[in-house]
């Protein structure tokens, strides 16, 4: 504790920059609090993401601070699923959502967070993280700091997840815990205002549209898939995902515009706890929807708003560190356990060609059936 320098001694220190460590970053920065934010990557740049948000986040994401109608994004209202023998349904979203890259949206944030005072250290690994006499240290290369509050939002996974041999990496693998993921931005035609979750042998694929009249194109599947082509990616998708006359259509006549693909592995949809060794953990860190369900990103925006509310509460000393970690935890499984648990089952019916043949023809004369499993996985704006 002798070695680090008052520069160096922070509110809260959080170890991630998407979604759920941005937007807790910013919440903390204007309340007051000294905040430093580790990102490994440098802004701006690519994430494997379905790049649809449900509108239960647009009122949150303009309080933050970005403007979203000055941002002329595409608003999507509907939603069609396929089977992989071509076989679709179409319904109309409740409440629907809109599209932006990962690439824009986390940059935008990026930016007010600067502009807020959060201090982001880009291109900086956390290496380590202890927590002695109330105090944690996090420590990177040649370097360390010092924070009342720890919260981790860095994602699907990370070394740190090893190191502190959460459950869900020491579970051999599974149908849950093995997946991959693989986006790519396109130009096509495809409606503006729909979303298409095609599905093919093992895996499903999304496609909806995002800001200068792209569209993001990302699917995922079982590293298996992958294994049974001989690791090639243009293989597989040949082989498999085109065997849907959807995807095949629209990976013959598509401009794609990227190089390659950016991916990512070793996806789990196991659980995973909130909170580890008084680390409360955010977005995808704390627990992964299915990507199928359309709500992951709206749940990690909301992850950073519960967590930010317990926070201020901690430091300003209405509640003792217990108390917010048993409060967040609580509040964390109130809001988003029971729509991982109905994901986890939605995404049981996808990927087996008859099975998702047969679910599929019998949902088509019950909207209504659709509707429930939409809102099962989806929250009420906040």
């Amino acid at each position: 504790m002798n070695q680090i320098s008052p520069e160096n001694i922070y509110d809260v220190a959080i170890i991630g920059g998407g979604l759920a460590g941005l937007s807790l970053s910013i919440q903390l920065a204007k309340a007051g609090y000294r905040v430093v934010l580790f990102e490994k990557e440098k802004y701006p740049f690519h994430r494997v993401c379905g790049e649809y948000i449900s509108l239960e986040s647009w009122d949150f994401i303009n309080e933050l601070g970005l403007d979203l109608n000055k941002m002329n994004l595409p608003h999507i209202k509907n939603l069609q699923v396929s089977a992989p023998g071509g076989k679709s349904i179409s319904h109309e979203l409740d409440l629907g959502g809109f599209g932006i890259s990962r690439y824009r949206l986390d940059h935008e944030l990026y930016k007010v967070a600067k502009n807020a005072g959060v201090e982001i250290r880009e291109n900086t690994k956390v290496d380590e993280v202890t927590f002695s006499n109330e105090l944690f240290t996090v420590s990177c290369k040649n370097n360390a700091v010092v924070s009342k509050v720890l919260a981790a939002a860095f994602g699907k996974r990370s070394n740190l997840d090893i190191k502190w041999s959460r459950s869900f990496i020491l579970k051999k693998s599974g149908k849950l815990n093995n997946y991959i993921g693989v986006k790519y931005h396109i130009e096509t035609d495809h409606p503006a205002d729909t979303i298409a979750l095609h599905n093919f042998q093992n895996g499903y694929c999304g496609i909806s549209k995002i800001e200068d009249g792209k569209y993001c194109l990302c699917y995922l599947t079982t590293a298996a898939n992958l294994k049974n082509h001989h690791n090639s990616i243009p293989e597989m998708e040949k082989m498999v995902l085109q065997k849907n006359p959807f995807l095949k259509t629209i990976f013959n006549n598509a401009t794609f515009l990227y190089s390659s693909p950016v991916t990512i592995s070793q996806i789990s949809f196991d659980k995973k706890s909130p909170v580890e060794n008084h680390i409360l953990m955010i977005g995808d860190s704390a627990g992964m929807i299915t990507p199928l369900c359309g709500n992951g990103m709206s749940m990690a925006f909301n992850s950073g708003k519960i967590a930010f509310q317990l926070i201020q509460k901690f430091l300003q000393r209405l509640l003792t560190r217990i108390e917010m970690e048993d409060q967040y935890r609580i509040e964390w499984n109130k809001q988003f356990a029971g729509r991982l648990r109905a994901g986890r089952i939605i995404q049981s019916l996808f990927g087996k060609e008859s099975l998702t043949n047969i679910f599929i023809s019998l949902l088509k004369p019950f909207p209504s059936i659709i509707t429930r499993l939409i809102k099962s996985t989806h929250g009420k704006p906040f």
